[in-house]
């Protein structure tokens, strides 16, 4: 009996012989459909390719695509676990045509693989086609399908299109037949819903272009898409048509089973298929990347998450249960999905912490349903504000409350649920609109209520696809921006970053699908709408962006990855801060640009050269350690618990990603304790640390009170900026006629030297001075004024500086006396007065100076009584100063 891997194994290789591209499956999250919420199908990762777009350096493809149908148009969710074939999670098995074969070689490559390399008998296959496809009628038949096993089918069933325009055409499929033991008739009939006849396979031949006037045209390049549901190949194959009886999907439901020690067929039957079913769905989203949150993809994989861990809970498990079935699911499943075992920590970790949060309120939320369904009569409709209770105070989503009611035979009042929602978000526009916030975003408030949260996708790419939601310009919504137009487009999933945590929003590009030369640029992103809208504010370069395009979003990947590196050389450099000076450094804001970085903390005192050396070396060691850059999903609690750092003035909700680097053993943080760097962080950062390249400090400065800033540089820039310093040195020595590694030792010896002149000079200088020598002025002679010995003098080439030391000197040469010293500088006035020690009791330096100034253009001066200085704006009032000292002597 064939397991579900062998059949993956014996279709990928079957194409393969026949000259297929094996292409690996495409990420969850759509990189190139903005209008998917998840991948549905194995053609989402070629779309471009059938319509033209793209080209790739093959014509023929074949994957096993996983794929997820849970919210949005298509969505399973509600009768996952109740019926035999509804999934959230499978596989799609395909192979495909860009322009090379077509219906010819499509069917019997199809019937081939299916009656000869699956073995599945010919006799129990019928096949459907679209009414008036004739030549797949003849080819069906030429393969050795019976006329009597080929019905038409005149319905859109047997006819696909892309969309209202586009590429479209008749699809063929195959359909097996499980016998009279299961109700149900053949395609076409009354009882084509029961569960006799079940269809294996769609081949859908693209062979015309349709247009709005709704006429078409044959395609130049006519393609194949296929679909084989392999885990309804797989019941057949293993002698069920239940689907949840197959072997990899049975392993799942015992191993919920052994883990909640119960019965995997009794009455928890049901339990255990919805488990096993939302574990592949849970973990391979978060392996994608998608993390469970309150709005978005994150939503719709937290109610998924949420509805299996209540069906655990029904099953009597007292502990979280989901976190434990990972491991079953690895093995089966991670060597044809290598991402599930690299991710399996944080989906195991992700899963752990959901369901320990989540039951803690399950009791209070059950309860609280017991509570209102007693007083309901029989058979009652829940009141919808009892189900909005339970979703907005204890996170049950309307579905799941839905579910729980189900086993009751109960349902819940939808529009009075709707309309508490409504009632709910009036309020908080209203308080919104009285908190003070600028009238002006106002409409952002709008468009994120109406629009919904902008899904963010990159931490994983930043090439993807999005739809535009909302225009706006000059404050106001718009249906349209035209070339040269300036204004900011909202899309429903971007690539780009949003300004906020200290890291600038990104730059790029943005283009339109349906005519990839309309091209914008994009100059800014930024968070609105309380955080939940991602704006971009671009500039029209050629054509018109109206609502709902699709366009192709592509951040600047050289500008990305500078702020990458930037900000993960923050973590390092917050790190090493913390051990070179101690555990109060913090941070207190920081800016991470593509060119540079800026980091503050609380420190209070300026860093030492040696501190800075310490610091610079250390970040370069874990930049060279080249560790993985990995990310957590903890509460705030959880995260401080094993030491990570959070930003100083953050708010954060009930969960954050916590960014971890460098390895430290027996001494670092974290769980295991060997995490060098640990932090809060929603940025985003580099893979490994050896991508930030080089760091390099530009110094240490005061930024306020208490708290340092250090500017630094990673990457090419710090590389540019030690080869220019490489470079100035060698110029620096060239002067000097000396090598590189001697300018410190020649430059220091030539400030010595340049020193030992100016003393030389500034002895000379006093010594002219007190000579009366040339320049120097007249008046160093004493001369009597009312009985005191006064010398005054007027004296160039001398600063201020040295004025108390050749008054000093006159003080000695007179014995006893007062003696006044101007210095004219360009101008301006330095002023000094001296008295001798046995006049200061009736003459004072100070009263000397004070008079001189206020002749010289200034005010003030101050001193002792035996020495004084000031200062004037005009020296050439020098003998009117000298005078006004004089009176003050003579009085």
């Amino acid at each position: 009996m064939p397991t579900l891997n062998d059949i993956r194994s014996t279709f990928l290789t079957y194409f393969q012989k026949q000259g297929h591209e094996a292409v690996a499956s495409s990420p969850l999250v759509p990189r190139n459909d903005p209008t998917l919420m998840f991948a549905n199908s194995g053609m989402v990762q070629f779309k471009n390719l059938f319509t033209g777009v793209e080209t790739r350096d093959y014509k023929r493809a074949t994957t096993a695509q996983k794929c997820v149908r849970a919210g949005g148009k298509h969505n399973d969710l509600d009768n996952v676990g109740y019926t035999a074939r509804h999934h959230t999670f499978f596989e799609m098995l395909g192979n495909f045509s860009f322009g090379d074969y077509f219906k010819s070689e499509a069917i019997p490559f199809a019937w081939e693989l299916v009656t000869k390399e699956l073995d599945i008998t010919p006799e129990r296959l019928l096949v459907t086609v679209y009414h008036t496809d004739d030549e797949a009628v003849e080819i069906w038949k030429k393969t050795g399908v019976p006329e009597s096993r080929i019905i038409r089918i005149a319905t859109d069933d047997n006819f696909w299109q892309m969309g209202p325009t586009g590429p479209c055409g008749p699809c063929t499929e195959i359909f097996f037949d499980h016998g009279d033991k299961y109700w149900g008739g053949p395609p076409g009939t009354p009882e084509e819903d029961g569960d006799r006849f079940v269809e294996i396979w769609n081949l859908v031949f693209m062979q015309y272009e349709q247009f709005e006037d709704g006429t078409r045209k044959e395609l130049a390049a006519q393609s194949i898409d296929t679909g084989m549901g392999i885990e309804r190949v797989a019941a057949l194959l293993q002698g069920t048509n239940d689907n949840y009886s197959t072997d990899l999907i049975r392993s799942l439901i015992e191993a919920s089973a052994d883990a909640t020690s119960s019965d995997p067929d009794g009455p928890g039957k049901t339990h255990h298929r919805v488990i096993a079913d939302h574990l592949r769905s849970t973990s391979f989203l978060i392996a994608d990347g998608v993390m469970p949150s309150n709005d978005g993809r994150g939503y719709v994989l937290r109610r998924i998450m949420r509805r299996a861990m209540r069906h655990a809970h029904m099953l009597g498990a007292k502990d979280p249960v989901m976190h434990s079935l990972v491991p079953a699911l690895v093995r089966q499943m991670g060597a044809a999905y290598p991402e599930l075992g690299r991710a399996q920590a944080l989906i195991e970790e992700t899963l752990l912490l959901e369901e320990t949060r989540f039951k803690q309120t399950l009791d209070r939320g059950l309860k609280l349903l017991d509570d209102e369904l007693s007083g309901l009569p029989e058979s009652a409709a829940l009141p919808g504000q009892a189900a909005f209770k339970l979703y907005d105070t204890y996170g049950f989503p309307l579905d799941l409350t839905q579910d729980a009611l189900r086993e009751r035979g109960r349902e819940v009042d939808t529009d009075g649920f709707d309309a508490a929602m409504a009632e709910q978000k009036a309020k908080a526009r209203a308080a919104w609109s009285g908190s003070g916030e600028a009238a002006d975003l106002a409409i952002w408030f709008d468009i994120a209520e109406t629009q919904g949260a902008t899904d963010f996708l990159g931490y994983d790419t930043e090439l993807a696809e999005g739809q535009v939601l909302a225009l706006v310009k000059d404050g106001a919504e718009v249906d349209a921006l035209a070339p040269g137009e300036t204004g900011w487009v909202v899309l429903n999933q971007t690539p780009f970053y949003a300004e906020s945590g200290g890291q600038v929003g990104d730059t790029g590009w943005v283009r339109r699908l349906e005519n990839e030369d309309d091209v914008a640029a994009v100059s800014d992103t930024q968070k609105m709408g309380g955080g939940k809208v991602f704006a971009h504010q671009v500039t029209v370069e050629r054509g018109t962006f109206s609502k709902g395009d699709a366009l192709q979003l592509e951040v600047d990947h050289t500008r990305r990855t500078g702020i990458r590196s930037n900000h993960s050389a923050t973590h390092l450099l917050h790190e090493a801060l913390r051990r070179a000076l101690g555990d109060h450094v913090a941070q207190r804001g920081s800016l991470n640009a593509p060119d540079r970085l800026r980091f503050d903390f609380s420190h209070g005192k300026a860093l030492t050269l040696a501190e800075l050396k310490q610091v610079e070396e250390e970040v370069n060691a874990y930049i060279r350690q080249n560790s993985p850059v990995t990310t957590r999903i903890m509460t705030p609690d959880d995260a401080r618990a094993i030491g990570a750092q959070a930003l100083f003035g953050e708010k954060y909700g009930d969960e954050v990603r916590v960014v971890s680097m460098g390895q430290q053993a027996g001494s670092g943080k974290g769980s295991d304790g060997q995490t060098y760097s640990l932090e809060l962080c929603g940025g985003t950062h580099v893979r490994q640390t050896g991508d930030i390249g080089l760091f390099v400090t530009l110094g240490d400065s005061a930024s306020s009170a208490g708290v340092r800033r250090i500017e630094a540089l990673t990457g090419p820039e710090a590389f540019a900026y030690l080869s220019e310093q490489d470079h100035r040195l060698a110029e620096v020595a060239g002067e000097l006629k000396t090598q590189a590694a001697e300018v410190p030792a020649r430059v220091k010896a030539l400030l010595d030297e340049r020193k030992a002149l100016a003393n030389e000079v500034a002895q000379l200088r006093r010594e002219l001075a007190m000579a009366g020598g040339a320049g120097q002025g007249g008046g160093a002679e004493a001369r009597e004024v009312n009985g005191v010995s006064f010398v005054a003098q007027v004296l160039t080439g001398v600063s201020g500086k040295d004025l108390p030391s050749l008054i000093d000197e006159h003080k000695s040469r007179i014995g006893s006396g007062a003696v006044l010293l101007i210095a004219d500088a360009g101008g301006k006035a330095a002023v000094a007065a001296g008295v001798t020690e046995d006049l200061t009791g009736s003459l004072s330096a100070v009263d000397l100076v004070k008079a001189a100034v206020v002749e010289l253009g200034g005010k003030g001066g101050g001193g002792r009584p035996d020495m004084a200085q000031g200062g004037g704006k005009d020296a050439a009032n020098a003998d009117a100063a000298i005078k006004a000292a004089e009176a003050v002597i003579g009085a």
